[in-house]
């Protein structure tokens, strides 16, 4: 790409540079260089090379681009990186103003720790004061912050080179001893033939007239059972690549063993049906019984309890592995098993000897336990003992169905609704030591009941009437005078509190006479018109008697003003 030129260019000048700019891009010509020695790529656009006229140098460059003092300030080199896990001297002793709450380190906070947080920081406990870190300044240059191996140590790789080339050492070995095993077995197993192919002239001759000897023919069903596929898979045996199939074609899928749609879910995804596709039918006898079925069937659960063992002692640091040696692992847990076995009756004859109690561990026999015996019941399809004799049925230690006064039922075996009380259901009788009297005691309580209903009615309809005779202020007396007796008052008239009668703070006891003559005055008063009423009971406040309140007030309550009371409709 041309610089920026003073002055302008004349029409060959100008192809010349655009012929040069064409050999740059096709590669054909060197590319421009700036002032520092850096070649300039000559696909960046002119809009971008070109500086403006307050930075023009004349020269071809791209510091115009860059920021400010880059070419100072290059950064650090690609192979310079943090110290990792460096510490700034010992620990301090003591915490220190400032530091982290949790460690005690100077050079971070508590919310950028990267320690366990502690139960209590080191702020509280002055304890276990973690020791400083060394805090780096590296400035990467470009390639260094965009280096993905940038800090990585190349000496950690050699540990994973020495643990490679020990397995492979160990590998190489295990491989030599199956061969010399496999090269001195088939020596034996030659020497062997040999001595049985020791045969008679003409039995050689029969044999190699029916088509060659026996070992040609087991050779040859080597070789085509090598190059057979085994069922379910695909196995190449030149490369040893085996490709496992979904299943056997001609087998029937899961999903459609049962088309019903609130059937065992089947996963599409992976193929997988855990549950039984036909719930009615046992999973012996199933066709396909599920996934879990097989999970849980059988040495499955057996495996898994290996494979468990083999994590858990591999996370302890012992080198076991199912896949690897699975008859060590076999071995170590049965040996693990046995252990556990002789250490819990270890423990049990120790708890045993100092605390006692061996007697209540005696079983009793199996057959006793439940329940077996030589006893042949058989019954009927009603439930009916046809032969032997039936089971007895367990009875507790308390008396049951136990009939006293020949009742033919239990006491509390019915219950009176009406008067809420128990009794026997042979008689209806509510007397727990009476004696039956069957049908005609059913009968008696029932008419006795009628009766007993019948005047309760009549005295309720006999009181309804005698109170619709009185007034209502005799109804009113007569109620305050039963609540009297209710309370256990001593005083024969009635008694008024201060929320009745004015701003008594005592109880005020009433003359009953009193009240009526007054309740007499105050109807005649009310039958005087208002002028009248007036001047004829001219008396002043104070003179009014606690009687002439209570008439008043009942007076009130008797008649009050209605304005519809004396309404009368003149068309009925």
């Amino acid at each position: 790409m041309s610089t920026s030129a003073t002055g302008k260019l004349s029409r060959e000048e100008w192809r010349r540079q655009k012929d040069l700019d064409a050999a740059r891009k096709a590669g054909t010509a060197p590319a421009e260089v700036d002032e520092e020695g850096r070649a300039i790529n000559p696909h960046i656009p002119e809009y971008i090379t070109k500086a403006p006229w307050y930075v023009d140098t004349g020269r071809a460059s791209l510091n115009h681009q860059r920021k400010e003092g880059y070419l100072a300030d290059k950064g650090v080199s690609i192979n310079t990186w943090y110290d990792r896990g460096a510490k700034a001297g010992p620990a301090a002793k003591k915490y220190r103003k400032g530091a982290c709450e949790n460690c005690g380190a100077l050079t971070h906070q508590k919310k950028d720790c990267l320690e366990r947080p502690r139960k209590k920081g080191a702020k509280f406990t002055n304890k276990d004061i973690a020791a400083d870190e060394v805090i780096q300044d590296i400035r990467g240059d470009y390639d260094a912050k965009r280096d993905r191996w940038n800090g990585y140590d190349p000496a950690s790789h050699k540990k994973i080179v020495a643990e490679y080339e020990a397995m492979e050492e160990e590998r190489k070995k295990i491989r030599e001893e199956e061969v010399d095993k496999q090269t001195s077995t088939e020596a034996l197993t030659a020497v062997a033939k040999k001595g049985k192919n020791k045969k008679a002239p003409d039995e050689i001759a029969d044999d190699e007239s029916f088509g060659g000897s026996s070992d040609e023919d087991e050779a040859e069903e080597k070789r085509y059972a090598e190059e057979a596929d085994a069922v379910g898979q695909k196995l190449d045996t030149k490369t040893r690549i085996t490709v496992r199939n979904l299943r056997i074609r001609e087998d029937t899928a899961k999903y459609l063993m049962n088309l019903d749609e609130d059937s065992a879910y089947y996963d599409p995804k992976t193929r997988s049906m855990r549950d039984a596709p036909l719930k009615g039918v046992a999973p012996e006898d199933a066709k396909f019984a599920g996934d879990n079925f097989l999970r849980y069937s059988g040495d499955a659960t057996n495996i898994q309890k290996l494979q468990l063992f083999a994590w858990q002692s591999a996370a302890r640091g012992n080198d076991v592995h199912m896949n690897a040696n699975p008859t060590q692992g076999e071995l170590l847990h049965k040996e693990f098993l046995d252990k556990k076995e002789q250490l819990k009756d270890t423990n049990k004859v120790s708890i045993l000897a100092k605390y006692g109690g061996e007697q209540h561990l005696e079983k009793v026999p199996k057959e006793l336990l439940t329940g077996q015996t030589e006893n042949y019941v058989e019954y009927s399809r009603t439930g009916a003992v046809v032969r032997g004799q039936e089971r007895a049925i367990a009875k507790s230690k308390y008396d049951e169905d136990v009939m006293i006064n020949n009742h033919t039922s239990v006491w509390g075996s019915w219950y009176n609704l009406s008067t809420g009380t128990w009794g026997f259901w042979c008689c209806h009788s509510t007397v727990k030591g009476s004696y039956c009297t069957g049908r005609a005691g059913i009968e008696a309580n029932q008419e006795s009941s009628a009766s007993s209903l019948l005047a309760a009615a009549a005295a309720r309809e006999q009181d309804r009437q005698e109170r619709a005779q009185k007034s209502l202020a005799e109804q009113h007396l007569e109620k305050l005078a039963a609540g009297e007796k209710a309370t256990g008052s001593s005083s024969s008239t009635p008694a008024f509190s201060k929320q009745r009668i004015g701003e008594q703070t005592d109880k005020v006891a009433l003359d009953r006479n009193k009240v009526k003559a007054a309740l007499e005055a105050e109807r005649k008063r009310k039958a005087l018109n208002e002028e009248d009423a007036w001047n004829g009971t001219k008396k002043s406040k104070t003179d009014v008697t606690e009687e002439e309140m209570e008439a008043y007030r009942l007076s009130k309550t008797e008649s009050y003003d209605d304005p519809m009371a004396n309404y009368k409709d003149e068309e009925l």
